[in-house]
């Protein structure tokens, strides 16, 4: 009996127990319905509507000439709120737009868009994304006209989300050089190093969060974003495509590692051309990082040093280049390290020494002048600029390793072998800035690859090369050093760039590669030098490393390359050959030179200029122009989707966005306007159709060089 009553008793606890604590639930929901209410009214709405960025627009890359290294093409993201349309529009359209999607992606069934987007009504659902796949401004044109999406984006929900993606026209040429910058904000190149001049100013916008992603709300607090400064670079486009051909022609022949070509005007510091291309594959070869300013470029020089040994010898004492040393049998021991030449030169000349590349000779001299103070000889170095960065344009340029008598690694050797370029390091560029200063009459001026910031036509900084060393030594030493390195190319180790038509001054080297702590019989190659060498006008650098066939000497590998580029600046510049005649100046026409373009572009020219513009149909994107006597007439161009345009007078920006965007393949050829397109306009465009366009600039049609102008122009996507 007690034990029946205890266990009524503990059941009428537990179930009291349960009925106290299903009336707290009731009253805490309760409570906070009515009493909080407001409260979480509120917060969740914080929640839901957020501000987001709008992307401004990047800023253009231009070559020299202003032809667009890199530009920004728009494309959009269709999503949709199927909750707007009135139930009769949705109604009547449904069947035909789920059509339309399903012929438009071709990957699923019109059946599929018809559940997805009645579904999302059916829930709604106020944001639906209807593919992933970007559309370019003309698939956007034709799909605003479809049924339902046609009453717009109040009425008919479309949402267009507009996304820029960096186009180069000229392919993977000066790939690295350009850069990239990711989505962490990190990158190389141009991209990156005139990033907040590229960017722009980014804007912002209300979204609503929403399942399947982010709705923008226009509720007239938007922000605009501002678009980014242009840059103009020093680089030749058609230098620039030599460069990389023969270097990689090169580095596919001698089967090398890595390899770098830099082409500078001597007096202005601009770089015409730079190229960096590493193996990939067999046979491959890609631009994969910046040998030529980075640290992995930053290497033991080799012979190509011994001009800065030569300068400050000639600098520190009364040598004369017809002066002699005996090189024996070319070796040499000082201190336990063996110096070696690749056959005994016995007694010759300083000049034959820098000719010949004796390593024994230069080591020798070095030894004995400075042999009692290492400092001084390094002090020499350091006068020169050697040791330090020249503060390049570019981020990432390597800092110069120049050996000291306080380092711990200093040794008794250290003097000698320093000299012939060893225990040292240094990056190309900083070799190439070196050797321009001779070339430069001594003076020492800092490698710039960005002449201008822009925007559209204002020019609003203007970069111009610093002076870094305005006498890198005396006129005396700089004459001698002129001829020593004359004399290498007429009756040295680069007799191979000799030339009739131009002279050639400069210096091979070639250096053991350090692996794993010990010197190996893996080789850099190098020629650096300038040409005309009686009145320079450009200096370059060339650096193949690791070739694994049988040349294994900078003349043999590098120097062929300098002289391939050589051959071209100097056929191209004819202000080397001669002065040009001076024309008459045209006298400037009243009314400005107008043809072909969009619409809203030509029209804002006009105005700026104050020009009267007369539009036949206000609505049209691309128009052709008819000069009249005081004001322009505007002529619509039509264009048709899967119909060929009439880019005829156009810029080659605007043919190329029209013609992509119609799903041609282009080749263009010339400077200027386009004069000619190899397929007429209103042809049907088919599946992988190629078109040639032809441009002229001021009526006269510029020949193509040796296809240099020809260019390939990929799609962006």
């Amino acid at each position: 009996m007690n034990i029946k009553r205890s266990i009524v008793t503990r059941v009428r606890v537990a179930f009291l127990a349960i009925c106290l604590f299903a009336f707290a639930i009731i009253y805490k929901v309760g409570y906070i319905q009515f009493k909080d209410g407001d409260k979480w009214k509120e917060l969740a709405q914080e929640k839901r509507f957020h501000y987001q960025p709008i992307f401004a627009t990047r800023g253009n890359i231009y070559s020299n000439d202003e032809r667009i290294m890199a530009t920004s093409l728009p494309f959009y993201r269709v999503a949709f709120d199927p909750t707007i349309s009135k139930d009769e529009v949705f109604r009547d359209g449904i069947d035909s737009l789920a059509l339309q999607l399903s012929r438009f992606y071709g990957d699923r069934s019109a059946d599929y868009y018809k559940r997805k987007i009645k579904n999302a009504r059916l829930s709604k659902r106020k944001y639906v994304r209807i593919n992933n796949r970007l559309i370019n401004y003309q698939e956007k044109k034709a799909m605003a006209k479809w049924p339902i999406f046609r009453a717009g984006k109040n009425k008919g929900g479309v949402i267009f989300e507009k996304l820029d993606r960096r186009f180069l026209p000229f392919g993977s040429l000066a790939k690295r050089t350009i850069g990239f910058l990711n989505e962490d904000k990190k990158g190389a190149g141009l991209e990156f190093s005139f990033n907040r001049h590229l960017a722009g100013k980014d804007g912002e916008a209300l979204y609503e969060r929403m399942a399947g992603g982010n709705k923008p709300i226009y509720d007239g607090t938007e922000v605009k974003p501002l678009p980014g400064f242009d840059i103009r670079t020093t680089i030749d486009i058609n230098l620039q495509d030599v460069a990389e051909s023969a270097l990689y022609k090169a580095l596919t022949l001698n089967d090398a590692a890595h390899g770098c070509v830099i082409l500078m005007e001597v007096s202005t510091g601009e770089i015409k051309a730079i190229a960096n291309l590493g193996k990939a594959g067999p046979g491959v070869y890609v631009e994969d990082y910046n040998y030529a300013v980075g640290n992995q470029g930053r290497t033991e020089p080799g012979s190509t040093f011994k001009l800065a040994s030569m300068m400050a010898l000639l600098e520190d004492s009364d040598m004369k280049l017809t002066d002699t040393i005996d090189t024996g049998n070319g070796s040499m021991r000082i201190g336990g390290a063996v110096k070696t030449d690749t056959h005994g030169n016995g007694k010759i000349t300083l000049q034959q020494v820098f000719e010949k590349s004796s390593n024994v000779g230069i080591a020798k001299l070095i030894q004995e002048h400075f042999g009692n103070d290492p400092q001084k000889y390094v002090d020499y170095l350091f006068k020169f600029g050697l040791h330090q960065p020249l503060g390049f344009q570019m981020n990432g340029e390597a800092v110069p390793y120049i050996k000291t008598p306080k380092d711990r690694s200093w040794s008794r050797p250290s003097l000698s072998t320093m000299a012939i370029g060893y225990e040292l390091k240094i990056s190309p560029l900083q070799t190439l800035a070196f050797y321009n200063a001779v070339a430069n009459n001594g003076v020492k001026v800092q490698p710039i690859i960005v002449k201008e910031i822009k925007r559209a036509d204002q020019v609003l900084e203007k970069f111009e090369a610093k002076v870094l060393n305005p006498k890198i030594c005396s006129d005396e030493t700089l004459a001698e050093l002129k001829l020593m390195m004359e004399g290498v190319v007429e009756k040295g180790t680069a007799k191979n760039l000799k030339s009739k038509d131009y002279k050639v001054a400069g210096k091979t080297g070639t250096a053991r590669k350090v692996i794993k702590g010990q010197y190996t019989k893996k080789y850099s190659t190098s020629f650096v030098g300038y040409f005309p060498a009686d009145r320079p006008k450009y200096s370059c650098i060339v650096i193949i490393d690791s070739p694994n066939r049988n040349a294994q000497y900078g003349g043999d590998v590098a120097a062929p390359v300098f002289r391939e580029l050589a051959d071209k600046a100097y056929a191209q510049d004819l202000a080397i050959h001669a002065p040009m005649v001076r024309r008459p100046a045209n006298v400037a026409p009243k009314l400005p030179s107008l043809h072909a373009g969009n619409q809203e572009e030509l029209t804002l020219l006009c105005n700026k200029l104050g020009v009267s513009a007369h539009p036949v149909n206000p609505e049209e994107d691309w128009i052709r122009v008819d000069t009249q006597k005081h004001s322009v007439a505007m002529k619509p161009v039509p264009v048709k989707e899967g119909r060929v345009p009439d880019v005829k007078d156009m810029t080659l920006k605007d043919a190329l966005y029209l013609l992509e965007n119609q799903g041609l393949k282009v080749r263009a050829s010339g400077l200027g306007r386009v004069k000619a397109q190899s397929v007429p306009a209103g042809v049907p465009v088919r599946k992988g159709m190629w078109i040639t366009i032809t441009l002229e600039r001021n009526g006269t049609t510029t020949k193509p060089i040796a296809g240099d102008t020809v260019l390939a122009i990929a799609r962006a996507y």
